[in-house]
């Protein structure tokens, strides 16, 4: 049981959505993937979030990474459970 285990680094997601995203991103790693399938992870909250919000979201999962994006305001989220990060976000439209 990971949920509630989750711990922010940066977010201007609303507090509603943030739970979501690290329930689901809890509930994934309790029940459907080994915790080293960061790909499988990452598509299966991708998915969520598309189906809760709308297609055009992004995940990345993983204990080591960069990135540099621009976002919809309101959609992003960077947090860590267990030995992952999680990053959350929906693409800016131009």
């Amino acid at each position: 049981m990971l949920e509630g285990k989750a711990s922010i680094k940066e977010t201007d997601m609303p507090e509603k959505m943030q739970m979501q995203a690290m329930a689901c991103a809890s509930q994934v790693l309790d029940n459907l993937h080994d915790v080293f399938d960061c790909i499988s992870i990452a598509a299966h909250i991708k998915k969520e979030f598309d189906k809760m919000y709308g297609s055009g979201w992004q995940c990345v999962v993983g204990s080591n990474f960069g990135c540099f994006f621009t976002h919809a305001p309101g959609t992003f989220i960077y947090f860590s459970l267990e030995t992952l990060n999680f990053l959350i976000f929906k693409g800016a439209s131009s």
